[in-house]
């Protein structure tokens, strides 16, 4: 098997996108806000330059050969998020009960499932939009691909259907697609 002596990835910064290393603090900013991630590790490196980030590590093992396309991702992540964003579409679906929909500060509320009483309620994280369309269709958008991805779990986590066959009940709230 041939050993490799060096692993790079390098990611290209579009127009009007920068990058700056503080520490082991990267900050990525452009046209739709700025992201910041820590970046610590004793064999790998970031080498920031005007137009490219690039991960670096020398005689890779297969951890610091898996660590370094992790951290390719995110930066990707992170470049993809300050340009264009991420937005996740859902939408509740129900047979009988009409559950309803309401923005509450920092919570998604969830009337009528099932039925039931007592709201159920979803966190939305900060730094991430939740649309209301059409009383049942969500848009939840953001920045950072990881909030917006939890809060879209919440919200489908907070309608998952208990002590029921789900076969047969299948109302909830559940992701569309993906931007």
């Amino acid at each position: 098997m041939v050993k490799l002596d060096r692993i790079e990835h390098i990611i290209e910064l579009p127009e009007g996108v920068s990058a700056s290393m503080d520490g082991i603090t990267l900050k990525v900013t452009g046209p739709n806000g700025a992201l910041e991630r820590d970046y610590h590790s004793s064999t790998l490196r970031l080498i920031v330059d005007s137009d490219k980030v690039t991960v670096q590590v020398d005689i890779p093992r297969r951890k610091d050969k898996a660590l370094a396309g992790t951290w390719n991702a995110h930066i990707n992540n992170m470049v993809k998020g300050v340009t264009s964003g991420f937005t996740y579409n859902l939408k509740a679906l129900y047979s009988h009960f009409p559950m309803t929909l309401k923005k509450e500060g920092n919570e998604l509320v969830v009337n009528n499932y099932f039925g039931e009483r007592v709201p159920r309620r979803a966190k939305i994280l900060p730094g991430v939009k939740v649309d209301i369309k059409n009383k049942v269709e969500l848009v939840v958008s953001g920045i950072d691909k990881e909030l917006v991805g939890q809060t879209a779990a919440n919200i489908e986590r907070c309608a998952t259907v208990k002590n029921r066959d789900r076969r047969v009940f299948q109302d909830g709230i559940y992701l569309l697609s993906k931007e």
